[in-house]
């Protein structure tokens, strides 16, 4: 019975920690890379597209970042446009982007509780006595995840186009996310080419991270089974 309850922890844990990896990886890309949005901005012309200078566009960046995280109770900001003073959201990017605000402070609500659920299903496991199979059960969780992650990898790398858009209609039940560049400004700055460079960037922290996970957890088992293979040679001799 104590066994059954461990690996169902330890799924647990692994599901969890897996989840919080990747929220991670998402906010690292978007909020940890220093000068990300400023590398991007110039790497796809987005100046030339909104007649803007550099720092008028960063701080306008800075600003919807920091709603999009909870931080700024409102979106709009004015913004000096070929020269004009003026605000840099029309409603309908206002709206979508409240949808993607609600969708962003939920998965950082989610990552606390998948925290809480992950250190819970650990103290579960050391209570029973059973934490020499937690870095097994990683491992095999870990593992798993990867293999399915470079595998969606790879189809959505042969069309992004239509995995993002299934993206939107899996978390949106709106169209508003469907701008146009003619109108509105935020399709603009972070045009698809943007977007395709994020998950990229995203992919690869996420990868990297499960990575150092699965080492850890490699070489724990590791030391765990030379341990048991050493106290079994003891109590034989």
């Amino acid at each position: 019975m104590k066994d059954r309850v461990s690996c169902a922890a330890g799924f647990m844990a692994a599901l969890c920690l897996i989840i919080i990896l990747l929220i991670t990886s998402v906010e690292a890309v978007c909020y940890w890379l220093p000068g990300y949005f400023a590398h991007e901005y110039d790497k796809h012309a987005v100046l030339e597209d909104v007649h803007m200078e550099r720092e008028d566009l960063l701080r306008v960046t800075d600003h919807m970042m920091g709603y999009l995280r909870g931080d700024k109770e409102q979106l709009q900001i004015t913004a000096s446009i070929e020269g004009i003073e003026t605000t840099f959201f029309n409603q309908r990017e206002i709206d979508h982007m409240k949808d993607v605000k609600d969708l962003f402070v939920g998965a950082l609500k989610l990552r606390r509780i998948c925290l809480i659920l992950c250190a819970a299903a650990v103290c579960l496991i050391w209570k029973l006595g059973r934490m020499w199979r937690l870095p097994k059960i990683l491992c095999a969780g870990v593992g798993i995840v990867l293999g399915i992650a470079v595998a969606m990898a790879v189809v959505i790398s042969t069309d992004f186009t239509k995995w993002f858009t299934v993206f939107h209609h899996i978390f949106f039940d709106n169209d508003l996310w469907i701008l146009n560049p003619a109108t509105d400004r935020l399709i603009n700055i972070v045009p698809e080419p943007f977007f395709i460079d994020t998950a990229l960037n995203i992919a690869v922290i996420f990868a990297l991270s499960l990575g150092v996970l699965l080492a850890g957890c490699l070489l724990s088992w590791r030391r765990i089974h030379r341990r048991q293979a050493d106290d079994a040679g003891r109590r034989i001799a």
